[in-house]
């Protein structure tokens, strides 16, 4: 494909020996900047990559398996977001673009790439079961009592609120452990993204859910919290996934580069 737009992936601290293809199969090419910091792109001739959601979906995890080749080869990867392109205008062409942004972002650019090197992403979720969390509350074990001496009509609604209680119980519990786990990994994370997307189970409460930044070399650390976590509280349910890229604390597109995002 050849087009007079490109298509960012993401920036790296040095031209990576062997690009390869991204998206659709497509050849990737470095555009230089200052300081040997580079952008890797591909030639566009289009708008943003849009269509049914099977397509979508394929074309971000292509955009992903780039970000994560370059970021392994690199040791360090400033992500953008799928879907920015950098558009020509009639003074300058895509490429000029791209290479006058970085120039004017030089210095905050090397300072990230060189604060990034050698760290990793991980998310973590953890939740509590509800049922689990609240069988020892006496509103709880005071419902269930009544419940199985009441005819079946009347236990459906007992049931019912049961199922509240449990809810209110643990949400409550969520709410007082939450200081006290996100203190806990961020003691062993340089960085915490709060308020991220959980993918929670069904009869769980939230707890929290976060991207810490972490040394490479120093994943055990969370680990190690997490373990913790689970042996004083049988209830917790936790997601730990990981390492990834640093897109939670380098995407490039918080500094507005040429062109648009979808």
């Amino acid at each position: 494909m050849t087009g007079d737009r490109l298509y960012l992936y993401g920036i790296v601290p040095a031209t990576p020996p062997d690009l390869g293809t991204g998206i659709d199969g497509v050849a990737l090419r470095a555009v230089a900047g200052p300081d040997g910091v580079t952008a890797v792109v591909h030639e566009h001739d289009g708008g943003p990559y849009q269509g049914a959601d099977a397509d979508v979906r394929r074309w971000a995890v292509e955009h992903s398996v780039v970000v994560e080749r370059v970021w392994r080869i690199a040791d360090t990867v400033l992500p953008a977001s799928f879907n920015v392109i950098v558009a020509p205008t009639a003074e300058a062409s895509a490429g000029q673009r791209l290479q006058e942004w970085m120039e004017t972002h030089a210095d905050l650019l090397r300072q990230r790439l060189d604060a990034l090197g050698g760290r990793v992403e991980l998310h973590v979720e953890i939740s509590l079961d509800r049922q689990q969390a609240a069988e020892g509350h006496p509103d709880v074990i005071s419902a269930k009592a009544e419940l199985e001496s009441r005819p079946p009509g009347v236990q459906r609604l007992l049931r019912k609120r049961v199922d509240q209680l449990e809810r209110e119980i643990t949400e409550a519990q969520a709410d007082d452990r939450h200081p006290v786990y996100r203190r806990r990994l961020a003691a062993v994370s340089e960085g915490l993204d709060e308020n991220r997307r959980a993918h929670l189970a069904a009869g769980t409460s939230l707890v929290l859910s976060v991207a810490l930044l972490v040394p490479a070399d120093d994943v055990r650390g969370v680990g190690t919290v997490l373990t913790a976590i689970q042996g004083e509280e049988p209830a917790a349910r936790i997601r730990y996934v990981g390492p990834w890229p640093p897109y939670s604390f380098a995407d490039v597109t918080a500094l507005g580069p040429p062109g648009f995002e979808s």
